[in-house]
């Protein structure tokens, strides 16, 4: 759905323009005498910063039940993060009406908030609903920054991840990652007979959908990086295909069917090839895919297993697991296949290698005695960083940031075929603020997607 977004200083609200003109020369002044307040997302262990975050005032009273739901998702999306820590609203003085003229910044100072969010909410005539949000820095008695948003009102909780996503730029000066999505494989029935199916949420758990009805096994969903669209394996009457998902009109488009066994097909970063492995004859190879003649062509030729291939950012290099060095290990090549060298040098068995939106990491799953990790590496093997451990962590994905992964935890099974409980879970890039995503059912193989735009 479509969202305008207004800074406040437009020409159609004079009063408003008024205002933020004389509030920029304020921050302005205020700069040379106070440094804004800052969090250095690269820390690790950082002590989350005390935010107050106000319900969005209006006296409409449809709009004011949404401007409370508006900041709860917006406290909820920030809290998550674990780089702020959401104030009670319990210990607020000044009345969000009032904080509608100006914040009494002594009160606010008084219950410890370093930043203070307020904002407003109302309907337009052609019945789409205005929102506007400020960013204030309390101790500097400045505003940090201020947009307003006109859209659908049902698309309400959007524009909040939008929100949430400007208040982490402005204060870590990273981009966010709270207006995305994950699709995941919904994990149901007994062990033995196992049904998956296609499932898709916002990243906080919200408008959850099954996009397949558990007919077909389904693995290794992924996000097209420039189309809202997801590649996912299939298996119909045992044939392994490749299928393409459009999410905006449900439509499934097969790539192909495959005679041997083919795993985890991933989009190239322009979304105009899927890189996938393909065994046959015993001999597993990587392929790329032109999804516009549908052409395929092979990139490696060893006899050995090459799997989970995932392209760099600049779509320059592929890195891939394989076990051509006697065990199964991380390697990166140019993207023609040219090239090739071994990245991982640990102890243990490496694999799911995911290249960083970033570029400057590769996550990985690590397998070591008897345990399973997941960690980041650079792409020339150094600085190996592992971030969790357990029975079985698997299958990591970057959020779009390339500041947080997720990936699935299994629980060990019991002598009565209890337990094995698939899960989905967080970790931030220093190892800190592992937290659980909820999900309906179990769940595994999560893929994140690129930001909504």
């Amino acid at each position: 759905m479509g969202i305008g977004r207004l800074l406040f200083d437009c020409l159609h609200i004079p009063a408003v323009r008024a205002l933020m003109v004389g509030m920029s020369v304020l921050a302005a002044t205020s700069v040379v005498a106070r440094a804004e307040i800052r969090i250095d997302v690269t820390r690790g262990n950082i002590d989350p910063m005390p935010v107050a975050i106000t319900e969005f005032f209006s006296i409409e009273p449809g709009a004011a039940d949404i401007g409370a739901e508006l900041s709860a998702v917006i406290a909820a999306d920030l809290d998550r993060s674990g780089l702020f820590a959401p104030i009670d609203r319990r210990a607020f003085i000044q009345s969000t009406e009032s904080l509608q003229a100006r914040p009494r910044f002594s009160d606010w100072r008084v219950i410890n908030a370093q930043a203070l969010v307020s904002g407003s909410v109302r309907y337009e005539a052609d019945g789409r609903m205005r929102i506007e949000f400020r960013l204030w820095d309390v101790f500097a008695e400045v505003q940090m920054a201020g947009f307003a948003y006109k859209t659908p009102a049902n698309n309400w909780r959007r524009v909040a991840h939008i929100i949430a996503d400007a208040i982490y730029k402005r204060i870590t000066g990273e981009e966010g990652y709270f207006d995305s999505r994950i699709v995941y494989i919904a994990e149901t029935g007994p062990h033995t007979k196992r049904i998956k199916r296609l499932a898709i949420m916002d990243q906080d758990g919200a408008n959850h959908k099954f996009l397949t009805d558990g007919s077909a096994l389904v693995l290794t969903p992924r996000f097209s990086p420039s189309r809202q669209e997801i590649t996912y394996l299939s298996y119909f009457n045992d044939t392994p295909r490749v299928y393409l998902f459009d999410i905006n009109n449900g439509r499934q488009e097969m790539l192909g069917a495959f005679e041997g066994m083919t795993f985890a097909p991933r989009f190239s970063p322009d979304g105009n090839s899927v890189i996938m492995s393909y065994a046959k004859d015993g001999d597993s190879d990587i392929w790329i895919m032109d999804l516009r003649t549908r052409r395929a062509r092979q990139i490696t030729f060893d006899p050995a297993i090459d799997t989970s291939p995932s392209f760099s950012p600049d779509g320059r290099q592929i890195t891939f697991n394989s076990d051509r060095g006697g065990t199964q290990q991380l390697y990166v090549m140019d993207a023609d296949g040219s090239d090739v060298r071994r990245i991982s040098f640990g102890e243990g068995r490496y694999a799911t290698p995911v290249w960083s939106p970033r570029g400057d990491l590769i996550a990985f799953t690590k397998f070591f005695g008897g345990r399973f990790f997941i960690g980041v590496m650079r792409p020339d093997g150094t600085s190996e960083r592992l971030l969790t451990e357990s029975f079985l962590d698997e299958a990591p994905t970057w959020s779009p940031n390339g500041r947080v992964l997720i990936y699935f935890r299994q629980t060990p099974t019991d002598s009565k075929g209890g337990g094995g409980i698939t899960k989905l879970y967080s970790v931030d890039l220093t190892g800190y603020n592992l937290r659980e995503i909820k999900t309906p059912t179990d769940a595994s193989d999560p893929a994140w997607s690129p930001l909504n735009r």
